[in-house]
């Protein structure tokens, strides 16, 4: 692999990581005030128009054109369309009621559960190395189980909705960009729907006598794609072992913000949790390492 594109592809996802981490985390933080659903359906329409965009700009109607031909993929993208919607919406709503370090915990367990559900799924080996971290991860979330009051239930939602997401992506195998503009467009007549009913209450933020809450709601869109385009591009130079390692920037980010930045409460139990999931992700990302 040439070294220079190695370094940029590193520099590409970690950029990627750290916007939807640190920047990510601020904006839809900052602009939750005006309510997580508004602000999530929001996300997905001006995601759709952006992407819509991108696709005519970057010449992918042809690929865009394809993949609406095969009835099985479209059904596949139906489904991960619901699931990525569910999954902004989650993690919107945790940030929205001071959650970051309870949605940061379904980051973190992600790629483990990815890990799981490929072996069940879709009949992938696992070494000993994996089961052990697999192992950690249920230890972790059964001690939670029984510690209730600490169990982050956002998080758990998070990491399985995106883990389902990433599953089917696996199976349909189609561009990350084109594929999300099809996922949100499923979504999006059900989004505009809901937007005019909220609209109609008179409990909407998105009005014209308001620009600001306007132009807030429209960078979502751009909050969402930017990063997204800049980790794929990191994606496609660098190997498997580094995008994983890069990969758990973003929770890491999201758990430091949440931590010393908003001072979320952080009991002794969620701490050995962590302690648990953290060893979990060495494990990982080690046997990633030596794998690649």
């Amino acid at each position: 692999m040439d070294q220079s594109q190695f370094k940029k592809g590193i520099l590409y996802a970690t950029i990627g990581s750290l916007w939807w981490g640190v920047l990510g985390t601020i904006f839809f933080k900052y602009v939750s005030m005006m309510g997580a659903l508004e602000v999530t359906l929001h996300r997905l329409i001006w995601t759709s128009l952006i992407l819509l965009l991108t696709t005519i700009i970057f010449k992918k109607i042809k690929v865009f054109k394809s993949i609406i031909k095969q009835k099985k993929k479209l059904l596949i993208l139906l489904v991960t369309g619901v699931l990525i919607f569910l999954n902004w919406g989650t993690w919107i709503y945790a940030i929205s009621i001071n959650k970051i370090i309870d949605a940061s915990y379904g980051y973190f367990i992600f790629p483990i559960l990815n890990v799981f559900l490929g072996y069940v799924f879709l009949k992938e080996k696992l070494n000993f190395k994996r089961k052990i971290s697999i192992l950690i991860v249920i230890v972790s979330s059964v001690y939670l189980l029984f510690n209730f009051e600490s169990f982050p239930i956002v998080g758990f939602l998070v990491a399985f909705f995106w883990s389902f997401y990433n599953l089917l992506r696996k199976k349909v195998n189609v561009d990350t960009d084109v594929g999300l503009l099809i996922e949100s467009l499923f979504i999006l007549p059900i989004a505009l729907i809901v937007c005019y009913f909220i609209f109609k209450s008179g409990n909407n933020d998105f009005s014209f006598q308001q620009p600001y809450n306007i132009l807030l709601l429209i960078l979502g869109g751009f909050m969402t794609v930017i990063p997204l385009f800049l980790f794929i591009k990191g994606l496609e130079k660098t190997t498997m072992a580094a995008s994983g390692l890069i990969f758990f920037v973003t929770p890491t980010s999201q758990f430091l913000l949440g931590f010393f930045y908003y001072n979320e409460p952080f009991s002794i139990n969620k701490f050995i949790s962590f302690i648990l999931i953290w060893i979990a992700v060495f494990i990982y990302l080690k046997d990633l390492y030596e794998s690649n």
